[in-house]
């Protein structure tokens, strides 16, 4: 093994053994800083030369399958790596920059065996979030910011439609973020004129149950997705928006009538990662307390189904929608069932909810 693999190998399991979510290549006019990105914060873990980066840089974009030569225009991949004995995938984006170029890693570990029940703390959404997989049609959309857990949410749930019902899945993804045996999945491919709508038009010729198109992002991608719970199928999807009711919005901006929605929209999640502690012993667990095993983090979730999704539908207007349970409300909860720490309303609430 060269020194480059053994450096890239020794930041990976580091990354991994500190559960962190991302890996940060930063260029600079001397040198070239390695952060990772640890339940949402950015941590400094080494500087190396700008040679050695260079080199191991072009070593990633070969395993994912990147253009190499290419320096001058942004590039994206997708690769499978093992790590101490871990499946891991990784996505892999690269920005030009004054000095070279830029490498984000995106670390996914290959989890399949995450239940509705593991996503979070608070039964009364993971109940929600169960019930929604009652409907055999109409569209569910899952939202958030970029590490929110969004694509977590999203495969656990097509994992326990898999198991409830034996659903032939499909779905339809750019790139595909987390291989399943148990799906069948494509991946988007614009080099080989291979677009959303040329994958949307062949699954449904493959006797689908449940689709999941990876996330909408455009007019074309939404229409996709509309169009194909109106043919009769479940269909989950992504959206990057602020909360609940922001992501109806964000499809009306997409020029979706509202009609449509109605027609369709059965469900609207959005989501935040929080991290959390004991709440009998704070941020360190004794050996002998039953909770030193939980997760260091949980989702929250906000999430619309019916009377109230249909009052945000009809309204457009969260002052008609309170009837649900927002983000904030879960957060205070937590915060008095002593999982959050009692300072979080004064310092990192405002991460996570609206001013």
């Amino acid at each position: 093994m060269s020194e480059i693999e053994l450096k890239s190998q020794q930041i990976l399991k580091h990354a991994i053994e500190t559960e962190a979510s991302d890996i940060h290549f930063l260029p600079r006019k001397h040198d070239v800083l390695i952060e990772l990105r640890i339940h949402g914060y950015l941590y400094e873990l080494d500087m190396i030369p700008i040679e050695q980066s260079e080199r191991m840089i072009s070593h990633f974009k070969f395993l994912a399958g990147m253009d190499i030569g290419e320096k001058r225009r942004p590039q994206s991949g997708a690769m499978i790596s093992n790590v101490s004995h871990q499946e891991v995938n990784l996505r892999l984006s690269t920005l030009p920059t004054p000095y070279q170029e830029s490498l984000v890693i995106r670390l996914q570990p290959q989890k399949q065996s995450i239940r509705i029940s593991d996503l979070s703390i608070f039964q009364e959404s993971t109940n929600q979030l169960s019930s929604l997989l009652k409907y055999e049609s109409g569209l569910i959309l899952v939202s958030g910011p970029t590490g929110s857990g969004k694509t977590t949410t999203l495969y656990t749930l097509l994992q326990a439609a898999k198991k409830r019902y034996n659903a032939r899945i499909i779905t339809l993804e750019d790139p595909i973020e987390r291989p399943n045996d148990a799906f069948v999945q494509m991946q988007i491919n614009e080099k080989a004129n291979f677009s959303y709508a040329d994958g949307f038009r062949a699954l449904l010729r493959h006797d689908p149950d449940i689709l999941m198109i990876g996330e909408i992002r455009d007019i074309e991608t939404a229409k996709i997705a509309v169009r194909a719970a109106l043919t009769g199928h479940l269909v989950l999807s992504t959206v990057h928006a602020f909360d609940a009711p922001g992501t109806v919005q964000r499809l009306t901006e997409l020029g979706i009538p509202i009609f449509d929605l109605k027609e369709t929209l059965v469900g609207v999640i959005s989501q935040r990662l929080v991290r959390i502690q004991c709440p009998t012993c704070g941020s360190s667990c004794t050996k002998q307390c039953p909770h030193r095993h939980q997760p260091k983090q949980t989702g929250i979730f906000e999430i619309l189904v019916g009377i109230s999704l249909h009052d945000t539908l009809i309204h457009g207007s969260r002052q008609h929608s309170r009837s649900y349970k927002t983000i904030e409300d879960f957060i205070l909860q937590g915060i008095a069932a002593g999982y959050i720490p009692q300072e979080m309303p004064k310092g990192q609430i405002r991460r996570y909810v609206q001013p």
